[in-house]
């Protein structure tokens, strides 16, 4: 089992709802929940003009590789109903694989630690709250 942290995000119909069931997903698809942050509503990152976020980081252990992870991360927004839209523009769910154990790595649909990690305080205070130093994995 690996540890994982992964961001969830929501600013399209019920978003605690939408959240929720994107948990439940994730377990179903063998995600192993150990812990996971407050929800907090953060203002959007990248594009501007579109409602606010409700955002999430849970702790995980999972059995399987990274890029199973992203296919059960993708199986999860697609089954919540998320359409390709504008790049950072408005999603019914996000799920972004932020750290996968100790590893880095870097392919054109994965790159693990997420690569805008530490810019984005929607994932930074979530991970603070969880005990996760970014400095100590740098």
């Amino acid at each position: 089992m690996t540890k994982v942290y992964v961001g969830l995000g929501s600013n399209l119909g019920t978003r605690s709802r939408n959240l929720s069931a994107a948990r439940q997903r994730l377990r179903q698809k063998g995600l192993r929940i150990l812990r996971q942050s407050r929800v907090i509503e953060t203002v959007p990152w990248g594009v501007k003009d579109q409602p606010h976020f409700l955002n999430q980081v849970i702790e995980a252990d999972w059995s399987g590789t990274p890029r199973q992870l992203l296919s059960a991360a993708k199986q999860v927004e697609r089954e919540g109903g998320r359409r390709p839209t504008a790049r950072w523009g408005p999603r019914v769910i996000d799920v972004d694989i932020l750290l996968f154990g100790d590893q880095k790595m870097q392919s054109r649909d994965l790159v693990i630690p997420h690569p805008r990690i530490a810019e984005r305080p929607f994932v930074l205070r979530p991970l603070k709250e969880l005990g996760v130093s970014l400095d100590a994995r740098s």
